[in-house]
């Protein structure tokens, strides 16, 4: 949809070049000026919207509360392996 203001944009300044009247030409300059600043806005709007999160891929509450607890149930395994001392070698 977007660039349909560009084309629109693009008709307004060949009409404003081209004319001999003062007024008509004011006019289509500014409205090129418009459309082409829509045709800006919807642009960037169309690529933000492209980036946005898939809210399926979000995570619910319930399941980052298990991912914490795996976490903190890991890093406790490691610091008893860290803290539980090694056999002595075998002679």
């Amino acid at each position: 949809m977007h660039w349909i203001y560009l084309l629109l944009a693009t008709g307004a300044f060949v009409i404003a070049m081209r004319t001999t009247s003062l007024a008509l030409m004011a006019v289509c300059l500014l409205a090129s000026l418009g459309l082409f600043v829509a045709w800006v806005l919807g642009w960037y709007a169309a690529r933000v919207g492209d980036s946005g999160r898939d809210e399926s891929q979000m995570i619910d509450p319930a399941e980052l509360r298990r991912l914490r607890e795996l976490a903190e149930a890991r890093k406790r395994a490691a610091a008893q392996a860290q803290q539980t001392p090694a056999e002595p070698p075998l002679q």
